[in-house]
Protein backbone atom coordinates (compact mmCIF):
# COMPACT_ATOMS: atom_id res chain seq x y z
CA UNK A 1 0.00 0.00 0.00
CA UNK A 2 1.34 3.44 -0.98
CA UNK A 3 1.28 6.39 1.40
CA UNK A 4 1.03 9.58 -0.66
CA UNK A 5 2.01 12.83 1.08
CA UNK A 6 -0.13 15.63 -0.31
CA UNK A 7 1.16 18.94 -1.62
CA UNK A 8 -1.79 21.24 -2.22
CA UNK A 9 -0.84 24.47 -3.97
CA UNK A 10 -2.75 27.75 -3.74
CA UNK A 11 -1.34 31.07 -4.92
CA UNK A 12 2.01 29.38 -5.48
CA UNK A 13 2.46 28.15 -1.91
CA UNK A 14 1.87 24.89 -0.08
CA UNK A 15 -1.36 24.98 1.94
CA UNK A 16 -3.98 22.79 3.56
CA UNK A 17 -7.70 23.48 3.41
CA UNK A 18 -10.48 22.34 5.72
CA UNK A 19 -13.27 20.51 3.87
CA UNK A 20 -12.27 22.15 0.61
CA UNK A 21 -13.00 25.70 1.75
CA UNK A 22 -10.53 27.93 -0.09
CA UNK A 23 -10.93 30.62 2.57
CA UNK A 24 -9.66 28.18 5.21
CA UNK A 25 -6.19 27.82 3.71
CA UNK A 26 -3.31 27.47 6.15
CA UNK A 27 0.15 28.03 4.66
CA UNK A 28 2.65 25.35 5.63
CA UNK A 29 5.48 26.06 3.21
CA UNK A 30 5.98 28.96 0.82
CA UNK A 31 8.25 26.81 -1.36
CA UNK A 32 6.43 23.72 -2.68
CA UNK A 33 9.65 22.36 -4.21
CA UNK A 34 11.30 22.51 -0.80
CA UNK A 35 8.35 20.64 0.68
CA UNK A 36 8.70 17.98 -2.02
CA UNK A 37 12.38 17.53 -1.15
CA UNK A 38 11.44 17.19 2.51
CA UNK A 39 8.99 14.40 1.69
CA UNK A 40 11.56 12.68 -0.53
CA UNK A 41 14.14 12.82 2.25
CA UNK A 42 11.57 11.35 4.65
CA UNK A 43 11.39 8.20 2.53
CA UNK A 44 8.10 8.53 0.68
CA UNK A 45 7.86 6.74 -2.67
CA UNK A 46 5.24 8.98 -4.35
CA UNK A 47 3.91 12.54 -4.18
CA UNK A 48 0.30 13.62 -4.62
CA UNK A 49 0.00 17.22 -5.88
CA UNK A 50 -3.17 19.27 -6.31
CA UNK A 51 -3.38 22.64 -8.06
CA UNK A 52 -6.21 24.04 -5.94
CA UNK A 53 -6.62 27.21 -7.96
CA UNK A 54 -6.59 25.14 -11.12
CA UNK A 55 -9.38 22.91 -9.82
CA UNK A 56 -11.64 25.95 -9.53
CA UNK A 57 -10.44 27.73 -12.69
CA UNK A 58 -10.56 24.61 -14.87
CA UNK A 59 -7.01 25.10 -16.10
CA UNK A 60 -3.48 25.05 -14.73
CA UNK A 61 -2.82 28.03 -12.46
CA UNK A 62 0.16 26.85 -10.42
CA UNK A 63 2.02 25.18 -13.25
CA UNK A 64 5.32 26.86 -12.40
CA UNK A 65 5.24 25.43 -8.89
CA UNK A 66 4.41 21.96 -10.22
CA UNK A 67 7.27 22.14 -12.71
CA UNK A 68 9.64 23.24 -9.93
CA UNK A 69 8.62 20.19 -7.88
CA UNK A 70 9.22 17.94 -10.88
CA UNK A 71 12.71 19.38 -11.24
CA UNK A 72 13.43 19.11 -7.51
CA UNK A 73 12.75 15.41 -6.85
CA UNK A 74 13.01 12.07 -8.60
CA UNK A 75 9.88 10.62 -6.98
CA UNK A 76 6.92 9.67 -9.15
CA UNK A 77 4.22 12.34 -9.04
CA UNK A 78 0.44 12.11 -9.19
CA UNK A 79 -1.13 15.46 -10.18
CA UNK A 80 -4.69 16.73 -10.12
CA UNK A 81 -6.50 20.05 -10.24
CA UNK A 82 -7.66 21.76 -13.42
CA UNK A 83 -6.61 19.01 -15.84
CA UNK A 84 -9.64 19.27 -18.11
CA UNK A 85 -8.59 18.56 -21.68
CA UNK A 86 -6.41 16.32 -23.82
CA UNK A 87 -3.81 19.04 -24.32
CA UNK A 88 -3.42 19.45 -20.55
CA UNK A 89 -3.06 15.69 -20.07
CA UNK A 90 -0.39 15.45 -22.76
CA UNK A 91 1.42 18.50 -21.41
CA UNK A 92 1.83 17.10 -17.92
CA UNK A 93 2.74 13.60 -19.01
CA UNK A 94 5.35 15.01 -21.38
CA UNK A 95 6.73 17.14 -18.55
CA UNK A 96 7.38 14.01 -16.52
CA UNK A 97 4.30 13.80 -14.34
CA UNK A 98 3.71 10.08 -13.86
CA UNK A 99 -0.06 10.12 -13.32
CA UNK A 100 -2.72 12.75 -13.92
CA UNK A 101 -5.91 12.78 -11.89
CA UNK A 102 -9.09 13.61 -13.78
CA UNK A 103 -11.97 14.68 -11.56
CA UNK A 104 -14.47 17.04 -13.15
CA UNK A 105 -13.49 15.65 -16.56
CA UNK A 106 -14.49 12.16 -15.43
CA UNK A 107 -18.04 13.41 -15.11
CA UNK A 108 -18.16 15.89 -17.98
CA UNK A 109 -16.18 14.04 -20.66
CA UNK A 110 -15.98 10.27 -20.06
CA UNK A 111 -14.81 9.57 -23.61
CA UNK A 112 -11.73 11.72 -23.03
CA UNK A 113 -10.90 9.76 -19.89
CA UNK A 114 -11.31 6.41 -21.63
CA UNK A 115 -9.24 7.48 -24.64
CA UNK A 116 -6.49 8.90 -22.45
CA UNK A 117 -6.40 5.74 -20.33
CA UNK A 118 -6.13 3.60 -23.46
CA UNK A 119 -3.32 5.74 -24.86
CA UNK A 120 -1.46 6.03 -21.54
CA UNK A 121 -1.96 2.77 -19.60
CA UNK A 122 -1.38 3.12 -15.89
CA UNK A 123 -1.03 6.90 -16.03
CA UNK A 124 -4.64 8.09 -15.77
CA UNK A 125 -6.39 8.26 -12.40
CA UNK A 126 -10.02 9.18 -11.81
CA UNK A 127 -10.59 11.49 -8.86
CA UNK A 128 -14.00 11.18 -7.21
CA UNK A 129 -14.71 13.74 -4.52
CA UNK A 130 -17.77 12.91 -2.45
CA UNK A 131 -20.15 14.95 -0.35
CA UNK A 132 -22.77 12.82 1.42
CA UNK A 133 -22.09 10.00 -1.03
CA UNK A 134 -22.57 12.14 -4.14
CA UNK A 135 -19.95 13.30 -6.62
CA UNK A 136 -18.75 16.91 -6.30
CA UNK A 137 -16.97 18.68 -9.15
CA UNK A 138 -15.52 22.06 -10.21
CA UNK A 139 -13.17 22.23 -7.25
CA UNK A 140 -15.88 20.90 -4.90
CA UNK A 141 -18.11 23.90 -5.64
CA UNK A 142 -20.88 21.83 -7.26
CA UNK A 143 -22.46 18.64 -5.91
CA UNK A 144 -24.25 16.35 -8.35
CA UNK A 145 -26.91 13.66 -7.94
CA UNK A 146 -24.52 10.92 -9.12
CA UNK A 147 -23.29 8.35 -6.63
CA UNK A 148 -19.59 7.61 -6.15
CA UNK A 149 -19.81 3.93 -7.08
CA UNK A 150 -21.93 4.68 -10.16
CA UNK A 151 -19.26 7.01 -11.55
CA UNK A 152 -16.37 4.70 -10.68
CA UNK A 153 -17.98 1.76 -12.47
CA UNK A 154 -17.99 3.72 -15.75
CA UNK A 155 -14.21 3.30 -15.86
CA UNK A 156 -13.70 -0.30 -14.78
CA UNK A 157 -12.76 -1.67 -18.18
CA UNK A 158 -10.71 1.10 -19.74
CA UNK A 159 -7.33 0.87 -18.05
CA UNK A 160 -7.66 3.56 -15.38
CA UNK A 161 -4.84 3.09 -12.86
CA UNK A 162 -6.79 3.97 -9.73
CA UNK A 163 -9.66 5.87 -8.17
CA UNK A 164 -8.79 8.63 -5.71
CA UNK A 165 -11.79 8.77 -3.40
CA UNK A 166 -11.98 11.87 -1.21
CA UNK A 167 -14.47 12.33 1.60
CA UNK A 168 -14.91 16.11 1.47
CA UNK A 169 -16.54 16.34 4.90
CA UNK A 170 -13.39 14.90 6.48
CA UNK A 171 -10.70 16.37 4.27
CA UNK A 172 -8.28 18.52 6.24
CA UNK A 173 -10.47 18.32 9.34
CA UNK A 174 -8.39 15.73 11.26
CA UNK A 175 -11.52 13.89 12.34
CA UNK A 176 -10.42 10.41 11.32
CA UNK A 177 -11.33 8.20 8.39
CA UNK A 178 -14.67 6.49 7.88
CA UNK A 179 -12.93 3.21 7.14
CA UNK A 180 -16.13 1.22 6.68
CA UNK A 181 -17.44 3.64 4.07
CA UNK A 182 -14.15 3.67 2.17
CA UNK A 183 -13.92 -0.13 2.22
CA UNK A 184 -17.54 -0.41 1.07
CA UNK A 185 -16.76 1.69 -2.02
CA UNK A 186 -13.59 -0.29 -2.72
CA UNK A 187 -15.47 -3.61 -2.55
CA UNK A 188 -18.00 -2.47 -5.14
CA UNK A 189 -15.52 -1.54 -7.86
CA UNK A 190 -12.78 -3.36 -9.75
CA UNK A 191 -10.26 -0.51 -9.77
CA UNK A 192 -7.68 0.03 -7.00
CA UNK A 193 -8.85 2.75 -4.61
CA UNK A 194 -6.72 5.45 -3.00
CA UNK A 195 -8.35 6.83 0.15
CA UNK A 196 -8.21 10.54 0.91
CA UNK A 197 -9.75 12.72 3.58
CA UNK A 198 -9.58 12.72 7.36
CA UNK A 199 -6.37 10.77 7.96
CA UNK A 200 -5.25 12.05 11.36
CA UNK A 201 -3.31 9.30 13.11
CA UNK A 202 -1.35 6.09 12.73
CA UNK A 203 -4.54 4.30 13.80
CA UNK A 204 -6.28 5.58 10.65
CA UNK A 205 -3.45 4.30 8.50
CA UNK A 206 -3.48 0.92 10.25
CA UNK A 207 -7.26 0.64 9.87
CA UNK A 208 -7.10 1.34 6.14
CA UNK A 209 -4.19 -1.07 5.73
CA UNK A 210 -6.31 -3.77 7.39
CA UNK A 211 -8.84 -3.36 4.54
CA UNK A 212 -6.26 -3.69 1.77
CA UNK A 213 -7.87 -6.91 0.54
CA UNK A 214 -11.04 -4.93 -0.22
CA UNK A 215 -9.11 -3.04 -2.88
CA UNK A 216 -7.63 -0.10 -0.95
CA UNK A 217 -4.25 0.42 -2.59
CA UNK A 218 -3.15 3.77 -1.22
CA UNK A 219 -3.68 6.53 1.33
CA UNK A 220 -3.29 10.27 0.83
CA UNK A 221 -2.23 12.19 3.91
CA UNK A 222 -1.87 15.94 4.28
CA UNK A 223 -2.40 18.07 7.36
CA UNK A 224 -1.46 15.35 9.86
CA UNK A 225 1.98 15.11 8.27
CA UNK A 226 2.46 18.86 8.28
CA UNK A 227 1.51 19.44 11.90
CA UNK A 228 3.39 16.42 13.23
CA UNK A 229 0.45 14.25 14.25
CA UNK A 230 1.80 11.52 12.00
CA UNK A 231 5.51 10.75 11.97
CA UNK A 232 6.52 9.79 8.42
CA UNK A 233 9.01 7.12 9.49
CA UNK A 234 6.48 5.51 11.82
CA UNK A 235 3.77 5.54 9.17
CA UNK A 236 6.00 4.03 6.49
CA UNK A 237 7.29 1.44 8.94
CA UNK A 238 3.73 0.50 9.89
CA UNK A 239 2.79 -0.13 6.28
CA UNK A 240 5.99 -2.05 5.61
CA UNK A 241 5.57 -4.27 8.64
CA UNK A 242 1.94 -4.95 7.85
CA UNK A 243 2.84 -5.87 4.30
CA UNK A 244 5.09 -8.66 5.54
CA UNK A 245 2.45 -10.23 7.77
Amino acid sequence: MILFPAIDIKDGVCVRLVRGDMASATIFNRDPASQARHFADAGFSWLHIVDLDGAVAGRSVNGAAVAAIRDAVDLPIQLGGGVRGRAAIEHWLALGIDRVVLGTTALRDPRLVRDAAADHPGRIVVGIDARDGHVAVEGWTETTDLGVVDLARHYEECGVAAIVYTDIARDGALVGVDVNAVAAVARQIRIPLIASGGVSSLDDIAALKAQEADGIAGIICGRALYDGRINPAAALRLLSESSRC
